[in-house]
């Protein structure tokens, strides 16, 4: 019961940070949107952007969540602070080389790059110049977000929560302003994310230097525990290239506008922003902070309390997100016209989007369960598995992509996604239960059939309140009233049907508010 305590109270860190996080990327999505519609210059952000989140992925983000936390826990709960601290520089100076030599390969080679991941853009060569420029001035992004992510990564093996969570606010701003003072053109957008990146990485210098970091540049690059995550980074960087490619295989075939529409690239982008809305908030931050509870019980050979953990992380993560599924489902529309219909985010842009968030949405619990499951496994010092189901996943999402395209269109992408996840969840699970023994799977079936019940209550509840129009007509603030409204009155409703089906995370949740009085 102390364990999930303190990986909640973590979470609950790491949530909050988010939350703030999430906000202002709301605000930057619905800016962007405002000024470009999902027409060119939307198209053209989104892929630029996407090309060094790739390797962001692959040797910043995802390194530090496989290798760097369960090592770096390890290694400080075994060794000294001066060699935990001899450990963080030699990993540094790996860092250093390969994320820069990355970084001027990618601007090297952007062109290319661009095309891969657009061929759509070939025919207008507008759009692909625009595209290219972009991703050459975004490209030394990764170099700070590595380091960024490094930081994190440290920090969080020493269960400091606290800035790392609250670091990529700073992008968010860092967008919005330059995008407002640069209105005409894409510009804004490049130097927003890289002066974002540089601000996110100074905020959480001063608290690795409180905590003991000294730096010791390029006098050494060999260690054993940086062998051990060598080790590690390896499958992993394989199975984020596999996640990563996932995306780019949704943006080769959104960016075939003559079979999918205009505009699809971009509308995937903002529906996608909106499902990573309760991920980010709650799942990414529950798997975050769940992490080094995992390693140490790795470590310590005790399967009985992994397994307890992983059941409390899978039940938590689907308390909340099937509620955020069934409610994006219902209110798809709704949502998008009243966030971002407007500017240049005509009709045209709300329908398409809102039909995509709908289909995104069918995933959304896979998604959410999928984080914690990779964390178990990385935990346990195996990222091969995931890389392999990764693998999987990336070619059932290419053939459901090129056979949905043509009968659903941009719908059919987003389909194609959702059953891909769900089918990597039900792998990872089984697999898990393979290697560590038998699950109480049947617990955690029998609380996800009584949360989703509850939450279609709740759907059915959402869809009556919003077609009630409580007030009449059809501005902005009407649309977000009658929005909040239904929004409102549905969470209250899945509160009271969770106590209705008795649901046990649902009263935990009541008994630990009443025990502090709150």
């Amino acid at each position: 019961m102390s364990t999930n305590k303190s990986i909640a109270r973590s979470a609950g860190i790491i949530s909050l940070g988010t939350v703030f996080s999430r906000i202002l990327g709301f605000i930057r999505d619905l800016v962007i949107a405002r000024l470009f519609g999902i027409y060119v210059y939307a198209q053209a952000f989104v892929v630029a952007f996407k090309l060094p989140n790739l390797f962001r992925d692959l040797v910043a983000e995802g390194a530090a969540n496989a290798a760097f936390v369960p090592v770096f826990t390890e290694y400080k709960a075994k060794h000294t602070k001066e060699e935990f601290w001899e450990l963080a520089n030699v990993v540094l100076n790996l860092l250093l080389v390969v994320v820069s030599g990355l970084t001027i390969i990618g601007i090297i080679l952007a062109p290319i790059l661009v095309r891969l991941a657009a061929p759509g853009f070939i025919t207008d060569p507008y759009k692909l110049q625009i595209t290219i420029r972009l991703s050459r001035i975004i490209f030394p992004y990764i170099l700070l977000i590595a380091l960024t992510a490094y930081a994190a990564g440290i920090l969080n093996s020493l269960k400091h929560f606290i800035v790392p969570a609250f670091a990529p606010c700073l992008l968010n701003i860092s967008i919005v302003v330059f995008v407002l003072f640069f209105q005409k053109g894409t510009v804004g957008l490049a130097l927003g994310v890289l002066a974002g990146g540089l601000l996110q990485l100074l905020v959480q210098v001063p608290v690795l230097y409180k905590k003991g970091f000294r730096i010791n540049l390029f006098k050494r690059f060999r260690h054993p525990a940086a062998r051990t995550i060598g080790r590690l980074m390896a499958p992993r960087i394989f199975s984020s290239g596999i996640y990563q490619l996932n995306n780019f295989v949704d943006s080769i075939f959104a960016s075939l506008a003559f079979i999918v529409g205009e505009g699809v690239v971009a509308a995937l982008y903002f529906a996608y922003r909106l499902i990573q809305f309760p991920l980010g908030i709650f799942s990414a931050a529950l798997s975050q902070a769940i992490l080094p509870e995992f390693s140490l019980q790795a470590l310590e050979e005790s399967p009985g309390k992994l397994k307890h953990t992983l059941s409390f992380g899978l039940r938590a993560v689907f308390f909340v997100t099937l509620p955020a599924s069934i409610g994006f489902m219902v209110l798809a529309k709704p949502i998008i016209q009243s966030l971002f219909g407007g500017g240049k985010f005509d009709a045209y842009a709300v329908q398409l989007t809102a039909v995509i968030l709908a289909y995104y949405s069918i995933g959304l619990c896979a998604y959410a369960a999928n984080k914690i499951l990779s964390s178990c496994f990385f935990a346990l010092k195996d990222t091969v598995t995931p890389a392999r189901v990764s693998f999987f996943s990336l070619i059932i999402n290419v053939i459901l992509n090129a056979l949905l395209m043509f009968p659903m269109k941009a719908a059919g992408l987003a389909l194609a996604t959702s059953i891909s996840g769900i089918i990597t969840f039900c792998a990872l699970i089984l697999i898990l239960r393979r290697n560590i023994g038998r699950l109480d799977l049947r617990a955690i079936l029998f609380s996800f059939i009584k949360m989703l019940l509850a939450a279609l209550c709740m759907g059915g509840i959402c869809y009556f309140v919003w077609h009630c129009q409580i007030l009449s007509g059809i501005s902005r603030i009407a649309r977000l009233f009658n929005l909040g409204a239904a929004i409102s009155c549905g969470m209250i409703a899945y509160v009271v049907f969770c106590f209705m089906f008795r649901v046990n995370e649902m009263r935990d949740l009541w008994r630990w508010l009443a025990q502090r009085k709150i």
